[in-house]
């Protein structure tokens, strides 16, 4: 469930996505023009924005590069421009998904789901990562987000940077699990395209290179991996 504002004019289309946004869970509310929309965003902001691009008064692309100056919220544009030049300035402003109307009820759920994961992923990224730059040490092993550099026993580990970024995240939360799927996006990025045993070929690796302390890092059956020092 997530909180979304709809900023749409035509009044028929702004109730049907409600509708819809509704019947998935979400919060929704309603604006019909620019300044409503920044006022009400200024009084509570939203973890989505919908924004249709011709408004009233303001025009959808100003509340969008208004939004951006202090809101790092998704916006996705809706417009009936389709010309390239459209989208490429509708992405420059700010917006971070630009649907063309007409267009499917199906296509706006299944953006504004794909909108709310990445909400999702840079919040636990953060969760997730180290407190400053300071070194993490577990016995032999240290850490250093820094320098980008790890060590066992004072012995340099050469590592990849994908090598590195896993280690970093299993020192970083000692005792958690973590699954492949959240390992993927974590590490490769959302967009990663490549086979799915990439994890546990980039594990068996790293615990070659981890010598005898790689047993830490451990294999829970049927979810993934955690490192328990």
């Amino acid at each position: 469930m997530a909180s979304i504002l709809i900023v749409e004019d035509e009044p028929a289309l702004n109730d049907l996505l409600r509708t819809e946004l509704e019947a998935e869970g979400h919060v929704i509310r309603q604006a019909r023009d620019g300044p409503t929309a920044l006022r009400m965003v200024s009084e509570d902001a939203p973890q989505l924005v919908i924004l249709d691009w011709m408004l009233p008064g303001l025009d959808g692309l100003s509340v969008c590069r208004q939004l951006r100056q202090q809101h790092l919220m998704p916006i996705i544009m809706l417009t009936a421009r389709s010309e390239e030049v459209d989208r490429v300035l509708g992405l420059e402003v700010g917006a971070d998904d630009y649907l063309v109307k007409p267009f499917g009820m199906r296509e706006l759920l299944a953006r504004t789901r794909a909108a709310l994961r990445r909400v999702q992923l840079e919040a636990r990224r953060a969760q997730l990562s180290p407190a400053g730059d300071e070194t993490i040490v577990h016995g032999p092993l240290q850490v250093d987000p820094a320098a980008h550099r790890a060590s066992i026993g004072g012995t340099e580990l050469a590592l990849t940077p994908k090598e590195f970024e896993l280690l970093l995240l299993f020192a970083a939360n000692p005792g958690r699990a973590f699954n492949r799927e959240f390992l993927i996006e974590r590490i490769w990025g959302e967009a990663y395209e490549g086979f799915d045993r990439a994890v546990d070929n980039h594990i068996r690796r790293l615990r070659g290179k981890l010598g005898d302390f790689g047993e830490k890092i451990t294999t829970v059956w049927g979810l993934g991996y955690r490192f328990i020092p």
